[in-house]
Order: structure tokens, then sequence, then C-alpha cells
């Protein structure tokens, strides 16, 4: 079929697309004048989740991000939200909500309770606008005024809603490290006792680097004979001795020209005395230390060798020991991680924000979200016209009629030599005899 042929299909069957048409229009102001009018009200949070919490210093990473909001979104449109609403806004005592409750579906047994908040919960929304932590929250209503009512009442029960999760979420892992707490606190009590029992029947002592008492004694007595013992011995001549030598010079030359009773020789004589008897002090103070370093090293290294076998002979206590000291330790840690993650929860459980900020009350809505009345008048009229269009369509495959000699090509396999129109005149004779036609009486039939 060609384009030609496809709008003298539609020309000849336009009366058909134009009642098609008129009576999609006409449904589409019906359901503009019948259908009551919706309001959509909207209010908007900001979820705190980019800047650390302000109690456990947290920050959500970007995979668990988007798993939050859409989590978050979830939970406005749960029913703990939306019988927060009902039970705030006392929808309980309305009378057009009772009155639908009673109309509704025999085979419908939720309590007024539930099925109430399943109305709000149908009538509301809650979506994450793209590329920003922002959740917007509407509601949607006969209303204006209910509309704007009740948006801003599903957003302060979803912060109720929030902080209250977040409490008992925190009292309970709270009281779970508390009870973790009390049994680490029992059991490292218990370890602590039987380490100090077990040093007391061994005699076993460790220092804080982890070190018993005798070990440290062993390496400090393998250092000090590891140290050289340094004895003063005559390496060539000592001062007293060079003086002792100039003095017998200057004697000699002295003597050579006083007399032996002259003062300055005498002096000299005392001199070089004195000078002896330091010399031979010094000499014996030499020897007895050296006497006494000689003694202390061979002391030292019988010591050393006794403080080995004493720890040679108790390593197995002191292992035993340590093993205990290192349970001690790990208990100590486990109490203390506790203890504080306790006191953290404990702290968040007592928090007053929910980590949701309101962006502004619901404004009041002007103008009806439903009907559209350009968007329905707009689709009726495209949908009147297709609708035509097929059904025009459909008659015409029906009952095809030959309109032009396209039509009558496809039909006989012969070559159309010739058209012939009708004139005027022909045209409005015809109309004549049509008329005729039906304004004629019917014709009696003859009495037998």
């Amino acid at each position: 079929m060609s384009i030609f042929q496809f709008f003298r299909i539609l020309w000849a069957r336009r009366w058909v697309t134009v009642m098609t048409t008129v009576a999609v229009l006409t449904l589409g102001v019906l359901v503009i004048l019948v259908v009551p009018p919706r309001y959509k009200a909207e209010t908007r949070v900001i979820l705190d989740v980019i800047k650390p919490d302000p109690v456990t210093g947290q920050i959500l990473s970007s995979p668990f991000l988007r798993a939050y909001m859409s989590n978050q979104t979830e939970l406005i449109k749960d029913f703990g939200v939306a019988g927060r609403v009902v039970a705030d806004q006392h929808l309980a005592d309305d009378p057009e909500m009772q009155k639908a409750y009673q109309e509704r579906k025999s085979s419908d047994d939720r309590d007024f309770a539930h099925w109430t908040a399943q109305k709000i919960i149908d009538d509301s929304d809650a979506a994450i606008i793209p590329g920003s932590n922002i959740i917007q929250i509407s509601y949607t209503s006969r209303e204006p005024e209910k509309a704007r009512r009740i948006a801003d009442a599903l957003r302060e029960a979803y912060i109720a809603a929030s902080l209250e999760d977040r409490r008992n979420s925190a009292s309970r892992n709270a009281s779970w490290y508390d009870d973790q707490a009390a049994k680490t606190r029992a059991a490292l009590a218990d370890a602590e006792a039987a380490k100090a029992q077990f040093e007391r029947e061994n005699g076993v002592l460790l220092q804080d680097d982890q070190t018993d008492v005798d070990t440290a004694r062993l390496a400090a007595l393998a250092s000090q004979a590891a140290t050289p013992v340094l004895t003063q011995a005559p390496m060539g001549s000592t001062a007293a001795q060079l003086e002792l030598a100039q003095v017998e010079a200057d004697l000699a030359q002295a003597s050579k020209m006083l007399g032996p009773n002259h003062p300055q020789i005498i002096d000299l004589k005392r001199k070089r005395e004195l000078l002896i008897q330091q010399i031979d002090k010094d000499r014996v103070a030499a020897s007895q230390a050296a006497s006494i370093a000689a003694s202390a090293m061979r002391s030292t290294a019988g010591l050393l060798d006794a403080q080995k076998a004493k720890v040679m002979a108790q390593r197995e206590k002191v292992e035993k020991l340590k093993l205990l000291q290192d349970n001690v330790n790990l208990l100590r840690d486990q109490y203390n991680k506790s203890a504080s993650r306790a006191a953290e929860l404990h702290q968040e459980a007592e928090v007053v924000e929910a980590g949701v900020t309101t962006l502004g009350n619901a404004i009041t809505p002007q103008k009806a979200v439903f009907p559209n009345k350009p968007l329905v008048l707009g689709g009726a009229l495209a949908g009147g016209l297709g609708g035509g269009i097929v059904l025009a369509l459909a008659l015409e495959i029906l009952a095809r009629r030959v309109r032009c000699k396209e039509d009558l090509e496809s039909l006989v396999d012969a070559p159309v030599l010739a058209i012939v129109r009708r004139t005027p005149q022909q045209r409005v004779a015809t109309g004549r005899r049509i008329t005729r036609r039906v304004a004629a009486p019917p014709l009696k039939r003859a009495e037998a």
C-alpha cells in the first residue's frame, strides 16, 4: 500500500477518526471533571553521612553509603514510621478513615491500625536526589492542607524512628560488650591469681621487659666479666721518679761545691728520702690494685658460672611463667577494648541527634498533580487520533473498496487504460436519486 492509498483511506473514513477523537477527548474531559484532584506536598532532609560521627568519629565509606541511603528511604515507608504518623495526627479518630475502613473488602482482615498505616504508606514516597545526600519525602492527598501536614509528620516520625533505632541498637551492643567485659575481667582476675601463685611457689619473678630477675642478673654479670680490668702498671718513669732523678742531680752538683753539713745539702737529702718513700708506696698500691682486680675477676667468673647454672635450672619455670604473663596481657587487652567500646556505645545510646538535618517544612501545594489537565487533554487527543486511524484501517481491511487505480491494479492483473470520472451534473443527479430512494414510501405487496 502506497502513502497515496493510505491517505485516501483515511480521507474516505475521516468521520471514523473524527468521532473516535471526539469520544476520547470527551472521556478525558469527564476524567478531569469527575476524578477528584490530588495534591502533593514535599519536604527534604539531609543525611549527615559526609562528616564524621560526633560520638564514634566514624565516616561511612563509599561502598556502604548507597546501601545506607537506600535503607533510609525504605525506613520512611515502613510501618513503624507510618504508625507514628497515625498516632501523632490522630488519624484513628478521623470519621472518613473509619468509614473507609468499614467499607473495605470483606477479604481484608487487617486491623484498623495496620490498615490506616498502609493507607499512609500507599500515598507517601521517598527518593534520593541524584548526586546528593538529600532525601525528598512526599505525600499525596485530596486535601492540600492534609498533604502538607502529613508530609511534615512523616519527616518528624522518620527522624524520631532513626534516633530511637540508633539508641536501641547502641544499647543492645553496649549490653553485649558489658557482658564480655565482665567475663573478661573475671578471667583476668583468675589468670593474675594463677600467675602470682606460680611465682610464690617457684620463686620466679618477671620484670616489665618479660625477663626474670635471675636472667637479668646473669646479663649484668656477663657484661661485667666481658669488661677488661685495667690495672696501672709501670710503663716508664713516674713523676716521683723524675723528680727524684732531678734531686739527685742537684745533690751531686751541690756536693762538689758545698760541704756535707750545708743546709742546702741537708734539704736535698731530706727531699730525696721523701721521694724514695713515695715511690715505694706507689709500687705497693699498684701491686695491691692488681691483686684485687685479679681476685675480682676470679670472683666474677665464679658468680657467672653459678648464675648460668641457676638460670638453666629454672628455664622451664620461666617459660611457663611467661606463658601465664602472656595470657594475663591478652585478657587485659581484651578487657580494655571491651570496656572502652561499651563506654562509647553507652555514650551513643544517649545521643540527641539522629544524624538527620531538616531543610524546612513542607509548603501547602497550590496546584494538583492529578489530574494534569494539559497532560490528560493532550493524551486524549493523541490517543483519539491514533485510535481513530487504527479503527479506520481496520474497517477498510474488513470491507475493502476500490478507491483508485492502484487498488484496481492490486486486485486485477491487467493494466488500467483509462479513468472515467463523473461530471458535476452526474454527481448531482446521483445525489438526487439517492435522496428519492431514501424518501420514497415502501411498496405494498399485492393482495392475493
